[in-house]
């Protein structure tokens, strides 16, 4: 016969993560300390919550098939992180600086290469031409004194008047809604473009699967993508979103920051038409960049 156990029984889970920690060796210190950070969060969630094997193994086949579900022109996963939320807090712990800088937001799964285009160009090339609301979107890129920044490159994409990217469009021709500018020497920039709707990000996966079960809606407010990046500067990636969607206050990716909304405005002034070679009546939007200089640390 055993002898009797004698004092407490040891907590196998707590066991269990130290032995897992101990078990990090690599060379690398900085993925060392991802990993366990990584091994303790999820030990601590495996203890706190419980889950069946069967309820884990339904967790491993999401993960599954959320890798099949990408492919060159879509990323479930990035999708993944932006509907937890996950990609907007990577973000606000990257971005930090003065007050007076444009918030960064998030890249989202749609960014492509896009075709370097004249400043002042038309970027709205695909059918929404035609039956979209006319924009002009124009800004200056600054530093955060409000120096005028000269040669920096934004990298724009956007959804059109249905909310589909070229991506999710045959219709649409290849690097539609997408353009490359660059600056002159006072920082200006605008183009031509047609003004973007709110739209579902894709439901057709096992994202939308989730949304479903959480009871979530899909939607993303009105908005225009762009990255900007010049010598001496950080890169910033954010957004211009439309003022008075309905959608800004429950963005799906939880991106939305105040200083980043601006209102598309009618415009039907004969001085702004010709400036702006348009035709008729359009929409006018003002979005100002103002980039942190690198090594800034106020």
């Amino acid at each position: 016969m055993k002898p009797a156990t004698t004092g407490p029984v040891p907590d196998r889970p707590d066991a269990l993560t130290a032995q897992v920690l101990d078990s990090l060796r690599g060379e690398d210190e900085r993925l060392r300390e991802l990993i366990a950070g990584i091994v303790t969060h999820l030990h601590a969630f495996v203890r706190e919550t419980r889950p069946t094997e069967a309820e884990w193994l339904r967790a491993m086949d999401f993960l599954v098939r959320t890798g099949h579900a990408c492919t060159d022109r879509r990323n479930e996963f990035i999708l993944l992180a932006d509907m937890l939320g996950l990609t907007s807090a990577v973000d606000e712990v990257n971005h930090v600086g003065p007050p007076t800088m444009t918030p960064s937001s998030v890249e989202g799964p749609f960014h492509s290469p896009a075709p370097p285009r004249p400043m002042g160009a038309w970027i709205a090339e695909g059918p929404e031409r035609a039956r979209g609301e006319a924009a002009v979107v124009h800004g200056r890129v600054t530093d955060c004194d409000g120096r005028p920044v000269p040669g920096a490159v934004l990298d724009i994409w956007q959804a059109d008047d249905t909310g589909l990217y070229d991506s999710q469009d045959d219709e649409q021709p290849e690097g539609n809604l997408r353009a490359l500018l660059t600056t002159g020497d006072d920082g200006s920039y605008w183009f031509r473009t047609v003004r973007p709707s709110s739209y579902p990000v894709p439901t057709d996966g096992p994202v939308g699967e989730l949304l479903r079960a959480l009871g979530r809606h899909p939607m993303r407010p009105a908005h225009i993508h762009l990255r900007v990046e010049a010598d001496g500067h950080r890169p910033l990636t954010t957004h211009l979103f439309a003022a008075g969607d309905p959608y800004l206050d429950s963005d799906a990716a939880f991106a939305v920051k105040d200083a980043l909304v601006a209102p598309f405005r009618p415009c039907a002034d004969a001085g702004k038409r010709a400036r702006f070679a348009m035709e008729g009546p359009f929409l006018e939007a003002g979005f100002d960049i103002r980039l942190v200089a690198e090594g800034e640390t106020r």
